[in-house]
């Protein structure tokens, strides 16, 4: 069944964050889908702030994953597929590694590798709506 959840401030996301991992406590790989300016890197800064993420957290708007150690000694990877150009581009970065390495995995972008995703992946939807609350769908 699906969760709707509004976030009207950042502090919220804390509340999404822990409501998500405690709803899927087994899941690892998750793909965050929204437009542009949503706030998908936010949510993975408050994502990482809850897991205790020993390293700080920014956009891999660049380097298409960035690598936290979280305090559990678990890593989390935090993609962004923004800029990927093609398919072979992931699958070059060692993709499946990551995704079955057992460790968190959260994409920005995922979208643009769907074909490529586990068929365990779970989609976190994120919109704005008419009075500028995030609303997730997960």
């Amino acid at each position: 069944m699906k969760e709707h959840m509004l976030s009207s401030s950042p502090e919220d996301l804390i509340n999404i964050v822990e409501k998500i991992l405690k709803k899927y406590p087994s899941q690892r790989i998750f793909a965050l889908k929204g437009p542009m300016g949503v706030g998908k890197t936010t949510f993975m800064i408050y994502l990482c702030r809850f897991l205790k993420c020993k390293n700080t957290v920014s956009s891999p708007t660049f380097s298409i994953v960035n690598e936290y150690e979280l305090a559990s000694g678990n890593m989390l990877y935090h993609f962004d597929f923004y800029r990927i150009k093609n398919l072979k581009e992931a699958v070059d970065i060692g993709l499946d590694d990551y995704f079955y390495s057992g460790n968190y995995c959260f994409m920005e972008w995922a979208e643009k590798i769907e074909p490529l995703l586990p068929p365990e992946t779970h989609i976190i939807e994120i919109e704005i709506d008419k009075i500028g609350n995030r609303v997730f769908d997960f």
